[in-house]
């Protein structure tokens, strides 16, 4: 077996010297696998698998969150965390033209440009995160304070309370 493809986002963490752990899971070539079947996937606590989320604010400006698989963005939080007065998920059709990446398959790091990145401050309170490499079937792990860092993101309470 040849030497991994690295994406975006391991390129952004190598120059950032993190260090990660690439992680493959099973998947239908160019099908997105939901965030929970991930985490079960990898043996993981869906708590410490995080999804990305882009949205577009009423500047117009895009804003990427990041939160649990398992949890709900709460878009009013997500606005006051960037100073917006509202966001809304931009549609899927325009995620590969803001970002780069393809849904399913979206990382925050390495997008086409660097956007304003929240976490959910949740993050704080694993020892390793996992989040998708760049692309469908491969997660990267690293700690969180790292992958935070590399993102050039802060954090905030920005999950839908269940």
């Amino acid at each position: 077996m040849g030497k991994e493809a690295k994406t975006n986002a391991m390129r952004m963490l190598d120059k950032a010297k993190v260090a990660y752990i690439s992680r493959e899971y099973p998947h239908e070539e160019g099908v997105a696998v939901d965030g929970v079947t991930v985490a079960a996937s990898l043996g993981e606590d869906p708590a410490c698998v995080f999804k990305t989320l882009v949205t577009q604010g009423a500047s117009r400006n895009y804003f990427v969150f990041v939160v649990p698989v398992a949890a709900e963005l709460d878009l009013k939080a997500a606005a006051r965390s960037v100073g917006e007065k509202n966001v809304a998920m931009i549609h899927v059709a325009d995620i590969n033209k803001v970002t780069g990446y393809v849904r399913g398959g979206c990382s925050p790091l390495g997008m086409k440009k660097q956007f304003v990145t929240v976490f959910d401050e949740s993050i704080l309170d694993k020892p390793q995160v996992f989040v998708s490499a760049g692309r469908i079937g491969t997660q990267l792990g690293c700690a969180p304070a790292d992958l935070i860092r590399a993102a050039n993101g802060k954090t905030a309470a920005i999950t839908a309370k269940m």
